[in-house]
Order: C-alpha cells, then sequence, then structure tokens
C-alpha cells in the first residue's frame, strides 16, 4: 500500500483545495466568497483525506480569506458558495464592512513595512549635526587639540605647586620680620614674624591677620 505524503505547506493545501474543489476555491483569476463555516463542509468532506489535517486546512482557509484578493470581493449583495460552488447566502453590510476595514488595515500594515524595509536597505549617512565628521575641519581639530593641551597643562602646574615639601625652619633661625609660611589646617600660608615670645610665636598673614601659633607650625 502507498502512503499518502501529509500537506504541511498553506500554499500545497490551497492549490489541492483548487484542485478538488475548482468550483470553490481558486488560485489565480477572481476569487468567490466562501460559505460561513466551510471548514467545518470541508472537515467532514476531507475525512478519509489522510493527506490534510484538520488544523493544516484551518490555516490554510485562513490565510485565504486574510488575502487582499479575497477581502476585496466581500462586497454588500455578493453571493457566498459552498464547495460545489453553490450560492447559499449573500454578503450583507456588516459583514462587507468588516472586510473592508481588515483589508485598509493589512494594506496600511504592508505599506508601513515596505517602506521600512526599503528605508533599511538605504546606506548610513550618520546624524547629521554641524558637528559632523564632514564638516570638522582640520584647522578646528588643531585648534581643539591646543585648548586641551593647555587645560592639561595648567591643571600639571597647580598640582606641583600644591605637593610643593614644607621645610621645617630651627628655633636659631627665626626673627621679627622673617618670611615664613604658616601650616593652618591643610593649605600653608605665607606669613611674617611679628613677635617671639618662648614658645608662642606670632605672625601676620598677607591678608594682613594676626595670629598667633607655635614654632612646629612654622617652614621656611
Amino acid at each position: 500500500m502507498e502512503t499518502e505524503i501529509k500537506r504541511t505547506s498553506t500554499k500545497d493545501i490551497i492549490a489541492y483545495l483548487a484542485e478538488k474543489f475548482p468550483e470553490c476555491f481558486s488560485i489565480k483569476g477572481p476569487v468567490k466568497p466562501l460559505k460561513i463555516g466551510i471548514f467545518q463542509d470541508l472537515a467532514e468532506k476531507l475525512t478519509e483525506d489522510e493527506t490534510v489535517s484538520k488544523t493544516r486546512l484551518r490555516q490554510a482557509l485562513r490565510h485565504y480569506t486574510s488575502s487582499w484578493r479575497y477581502l476585496k470581493v466581500i462586497k454588500v449583495g455578493a453571493d457566498r458558495v459552498d464547495f460545489d460552488g453553490k450560492e447559499v447566502a449573500k454578503i450583507d453590510e456588516e459583514q462587507a464592512a468588516y472586510a473592508s476595514k481588515t483589508l485598509k488595515e493589512s494594506q496600511e500594515k504592508f505599506g508601513n513595512k515596505k517602506a521600512t524595509d526599503s528605508d533599511s536597505k538605504k546606506p548610513y549617512k550618520g546624524k547629521q549635526s554641524s558637528t559632523a565628521a564632514g564638516n570638522n575641519k582640520p584647522a578646528d581639530k588643531k585648534r581643539d587639540s591646543a585648548k586641551y593641551k593647555s587645560v592639561k597643562s595648567s591643571n600639571k602646574t597647580v598640582v606641583k605647586k600644591e605637593a610643593a615639601p614644607l621645610k621645617p625652619v630651627e628655633s636659631a633661625t627665626i626673627k621679627v620680620g622673617s618670611k615664613v609660611r604658616v601650616q593652618l589646617g591643610n593649605s600653608p600660608m605665607n606669613a611674617t614674624i611679628t613677635e617671639i615670645s618662648g614658645k608662642d610665636i606670632s605672625v601676620q598673614l598677607d591678608s594682613g591677620m594676626v595670629i598667633k601659633t607655635q614654632l612646629k607650625n612654622i617652614y621656611s
């Protein structure tokens, strides 16, 4: 006994239906509106046919009736046919309106997708802006580089100045009027010694403020 090959492709099943029920289905030319509930009729008709499963048959019918070619013939007053091509009912306004809406949505969706696909195939030119690579002249690049080096150099100078080591002064070398540096918090400040009284030493900061400190806080 020969084994029948199951039809799994929607295209193959529609072609098979058009061959088996030519008065109902067609793969080219005019399309006829199908009877509502034709799936059940076809399922019973094809009960002995093991090449088409009910699941695949339902999918094929859904594909067939959602095509633009089919939706365009769903008009008010058009006749629906059964699998033998007999006219069994007429399309009413509600059915025609639904088909028209479905067709419009499908065409809009397809049109948007087609436009998107077309755009995606165009070569990418990059984002256009005033700083685009094409508008950035060599002179601009050199100027920007010079600015960067200037800032970088300036930052280095500040760091070196803050990191300069402090040298403690010896008690035998200090006297009134000596220029020294006084450690106040984390920042040393320039000052002049104004008075020496034992361990206490008075100094005047460059800002004019006079403070009293000790030898351990004074540097040369």
